[in-house]
Parts: C-alpha cells; structure tokens; sequence
C-alpha cells in the first residue's frame, strides 16, 4: 500500500494557496491510489520547536548514550523522520515569505536533517526511492522568463535540502502571482484551476 505524506505550512486554512493545490493533488492521488494511505503533516498545528541548545544536545549524543530526558528533546524530530522514511511520495505544501520557506518550514528542515539517519556522517544522503512534490504559492512570479527569477530562493533551497538527504525526484508546482486572489482579480478556484494539469500530472507520476 502506498503511503502520501503531506506537510503543510501556510498558517490561512481555508484561504491558503498552497493548502487549495494540495487538496487538488491529494484528490488525484487518492484517484490513483483508492486503498493509498495519505499521512498529513500540518506544521500549523504540530507546535515544532525551533532547535536549541538542548535539542544540540541530545542530537550529537550516539543514542546508546542518550539520557531519558536527551529521548524525550528527539521524539517529535524522531516521529517526523520516520514519517519521511515510510513515505513513497513526500507533498511539501508552502507559502512564499520574502522569497523563502515560511520559518516553521525551516524549523521541519532542521528536525528531519538527523546525522545517521536521514544524513550519512560523510555527507551522504540517506533518503531513497522517494519521489517528492513542492506545492507552492507565492505572490511574485519566480518561473523561466520572470525578471525576478533569480529571487527564487525557496524553490533552490527545498531543491538543495531535499538533494542532501537524497531525494532528487522532486517536482515543483510553482504557483505564482497567488496576490491576484487577495487583490480581488480572480477568485481562489479560478487561481487554483489554473495550476490543476500541472498538479494531475505530479500526482500521476506514482
């Protein structure tokens, strides 16, 4: 059985970009896979921890000397690894703040980037035979052909993170100019209409 991981992390629910082209592409990969499983992420609501001195700690401990306390500090960042190495398709759902990952995004990134787990300790990633899907909002437009394409830092930063750990297959939906919607130029599911091929055709690759 196959198992979609979704990770979500655009704070505005029902009005998010992002979340409306991951619900198009989880529809179709359910449509593709009826007995599929989907595991959701929503880093909104996972109260994630930004790294501190005492989660170091713990991570640069081998875990046969790891206290119950120094156990406890890696148990969210253990489940969500674990959450990546059971998936066969990873969906990383996101906004675009000032031109990167919202800052709850990056405190995943530090959880799940584990020396000895998802990173070997010569710098190899660990990570594979998974095939990943970017879905991403933003409301300046990054694609080939934008003046503005070399402000594209999430995109090269998610693409450079993922490499690391050893996942390449990654597909971005890059939904750009998302402030149409906000201004009022069209409606959120005429925005969302616009990406939807793009989106099947991610979701048709497993």
């Amino acid at each position: 059985m196959p198992t979609l991981l979704v990770v979500e992390s655009s704070p505005r629910d029902g009005h998010s970009m992002s979340r409306g082209l991951t619900k198009l592409f989880v529809e179709r990969w359910l449509r593709n896979h009826p007995g599929g499983r989907v595991v959701e992420r929503d880093l909104m609501k996972s109260n994630l921890p930004f790294v501190t001195l005492p989660w170091l700690g713990a991570y640069f401990t081998p875990p046969e000397q790891q206290t119950s306390e120094m156990k406890d500090i890696l148990r969210l960042s253990d489940e969500l690894v674990s959450e990546i190495l059971a998936a066969d398709h990873i969906a990383i759902s996101t906004p675009v703040y000032n031109y990167n990952v919202p800052a709850v995004l990056k405190a995943y990134i530090d959880h799940i980037v584990r020396k000895g787990v998802t990173l070997g300790y010569s710098g190899e990633g660990l990570v594979h035979d998974k095939v990943c899907t970017i879905l991403m909002a933003s409301g300046g437009v990054y694609t080939q052909g934008s003046p503005i394409r070399d402000r594209d830092i999430a995109t090269s930063y998610l693409r450079l993170i993922l490499k690391v750990i050893g996942i390449e297959d990654v597909t971005v939906i890059a939904g750009g100019n998302a402030k149409s919607v906000d201004m009022g130029q069209v409606t959120r599911d005429e925005f969302l209409q616009g990406f939807a091929s793009e989106v099947a055709e991610a979701a048709d690759r497993t």
